[in-house]
């Protein structure tokens, strides 16, 4: 029988929290409630949380697997995605509706909880069970409890569970006599187990106790994955593509590195931070499409569905590739920049998200808002259905679209932050956020703005009381002429920079920013497949526009686009069709062609979209 950790002990060591941890963030997430979005994204948000995390998701259901068995392998990380992202959205609007939901999923799922302290799908006597992804069902299990732990309800109970859960886990695997963690799994080299390094390091924070601490070592130490070691191979600036041999998984990969990260914090070792940063930037540098997301079929890794690292940013105009950008990749990467921004302060990782989120993230959800395509593709049909899920109480789930509104409920949590130097904010959507800037004293930011169908920007600054404080205005990368004011002063900014407006703030202070929304052509990298060189795409800002058979038959038809310098001086139109968000007038040189935001292309009906455009 298992051993409890006292829940006395447990409520004492809750407290002490914050001692264990070696590095500090420089950038912090504000408290729970704190911000509300409006218009742009909020409407995807509030989309997606009536019609799937509180519309269709069978929560029941999904929990009955742990106690019947699984229909199919893994299908016990299903509950926890789904809670793990209704938890974020919590976080972020306090809906008591939502709260109720969860409460009932949660409790359920406690009890199923089996003697020797698992929830698991796999029965006592074939745990670990690693070909059935025991080990990455457990996983979520203790991710989706965390979040519920830390952003809804802090019952004593939900951390005893998570106690007794990583206890059992901690029994079963390790050195031998124990089996070890990298000869589990389903993968040919088994690196979905390691990603209990992120829940175990979360659970080490809530209580402190060694023996968390010792276990994510012992992940560490195994390097990540049977017959490679991921970290190493990070650290000497090892390709992704090359990371892991015949299976370099993005989604698994970048999931053992937000455990790393979180590891980081605790111990400081530097070793170990080199090779989360080499990572995030070799997934720049070789993998992120002009939409935000990465992984393909082609040329490297065709039997894994599209789902591998493939050298994707330089391939992404390949006519072979058939899948690519897994969503579930795109929402991780959104994550893994999201501890980085935390960790760094580095405004690359805001561009990062910021080019995902409005084309990649949005260009994978269904209208409705009852789901996301399992992967994208920038030529031909775009969205997806098809991929790892089934039928769950005659609702299809996949991975991804479990894994598309935990994509969402995070951009609340990144768009605006706190420092100990004053408020950050990283993305203009319209939004308006309280954040304390000393003990006694806080400040109402709001941000007034159409972006990105403009770039005019505007910021009321209200602090309760008069303060010196620095606010921090990221600066896009992409913006390579803009303007920013304070009350009418100008200020000097660099682009990929924060700007850094050290004053005396009043209630009545006005920030001005104007971004640089001019339509920039982009052309074809140069990939193995030379098929793919004679074409271009065009981004405003960080949109990425498209060609939609849904309003132009000759959607794919090589055109020759008027431009100058680089630039392409479009007008914005209204939209032919009511789903799309912006439509643009196109010179080409026979004549003007419409083109729409990727986002925007409704494809879930098969009509296609060319967003690389062949040249006459």
């Amino acid at each position: 029988m298992f051993k409890k950790l006292p829940l006395v002990l447990t409520s004492l060591i809750i407290i002490n929290t914050i001692s264990f941890g070696q590095v500090r963030d420089i950038y912090i997430p504000l408290s729970a409630g704190s911000i509300k979005l409006n218009d742009y994204l909020e409407n995807d948000i509030q989309n997606s949380i009536a019609h799937w995390n509180k519309g269709v998701v069978p929560y029941a259901a999904l929990v009955e697997k742990f106690r019947t068995g699984r229909s199919f392998f893994a299908q016990g990380e299903m509950w926890g995605k789904a809670v793990r992202s209704g938890c974020m959205f919590y976080r972020y609007t306090q809906d008591p509706e939502l709260k109720k939901i969860l409460d009932a999923a949660v409790a359920d799922l406690l009890s199923t909880q089996k003697a020797n302290g698992s929830i698991s799908c796999s029965e006592i006597d074939k745990q670990p069970d690693g070909p059935e992804g025991d080990l990455w069902e457990r996983k979520y299990v203790l991710l989706a409890l965390n979040q519920y732990y830390t952003n809804v309800n802090k019952d004593p109970k939900v951390l005893q569970s998570m106690i007794d859960q990583a206890n059992c886990i901690i029994s079963q695997i390790g050195y031998p006599p124990k089996t070890r963690i990298i000869d589990l799994g389903w993968s040919p080299n088994h690196i979905e187990s390691s990603t209990l390094l992120e829940p175990i390091m979360q659970l080490y924070n809530l209580t402190g106790n060694q023996q968390y601490l010792d276990f994510a070592e012992y992940i560490i130490e195994e390097g990540g994955s049977k017959g490679y070691n991921f970290i190493e191979d990070a650290y000497n600036n090892t390709a992704p593509m090359k990371i892991g041999g015949v299976y370099p998984k993005a989604y698994e990969m970048m999931s053992l590195f937000e455990g790393l990260v979180e590891y980081y914090r605790v111990s400081g070792d530097e070793h170990i931070k080199k090779a989360v940063l080499n990572l995030y930037h070799n997934i720049i540098g070789y993998e992120i499409t002009i939409i935000g997301n990465g992984g393909g079929d082609q040329p490297f890794h065709p039997a894994v569905m599209g789902e591998a690292w493939d050298n994707t940013a330089l391939e992404q105009t390949n006519p072979d590739i058939q899948r690519m950008m897994e969503t579930c990749v795109g929402v991780t990467w959104i994550k893994l920049c999201s501890q980085i921004l935390r960790l760094t302060g580095d405004p690359s990782t805001v561009d990062m998200i910021e080019k995902y989120a409005y084309n990649g993230l949005l260009g994978a959800m269904k209208p409705a808002g009852d789901g996301f395509s399992y992967v994208n593709l920038l030529n031909g049909v775009k969205t997806n259905r098809e991929g790892w899920g089934g039928i769950v109480d005659n609702v299809y789930v996949t991975c991804c679209n479990l894994n598309g509104p935990m994509g969402l409920a995070y951009l609340p949590y990144v768009a605006i932050m706190n420092s100990e130097s004053g408020p950050v904010i990283n993305l203009y959507n319209q939004a308006e956020a309280v954040v304390p800037i000393s003990k006694k004293n806080s400040v109402n930011l709001t941000i007034e703005t159409d972006f990105p169908k403009s770039g005019s920007i505007h910021v009321k600054v209200a602090p309760e009381v008069p303060e010196d404080f620095t606010l921090r205005m990221r600066i896009p990368g992409w913006s390579i002429i803009t303007a920013l004011n304070v009350n009418g002063s100008p200020i000097k900014v660099v682009p990929g920079t924060y700007a850094e407006i050290n004053r005396k703030w009043s209630k009545g202070d006005r920030i001005e920013l104007s971004l640089d929304m001019r339509c920039k052509v982009v052309v074809s990298p140069l990939g193995s497949n030379r098929k793919g060189d004679n074409f271009i795409a065009l981004i405003r800002g960080p949109i990425v526009l498209a060609r939609d058979e849904n309003i132009d038959e000759n959607y794919n038809q090589p055109v020759t686009i008027i431009s100058k310098d680089g630039f392409v001086d479009v007008n914005q139109e209204f939209p032919t069709i009511k789903s799309a968000r912006m439509q643009f007038r196109v010179p080409t040189k026979k004549g003007f062609i419409q083109m729409v935001d990727y986002a925007s292309v409704d494809s879930w009906d098969g009509k296609k979209i060319c967003t690389w455009l062949p040249g006459e």
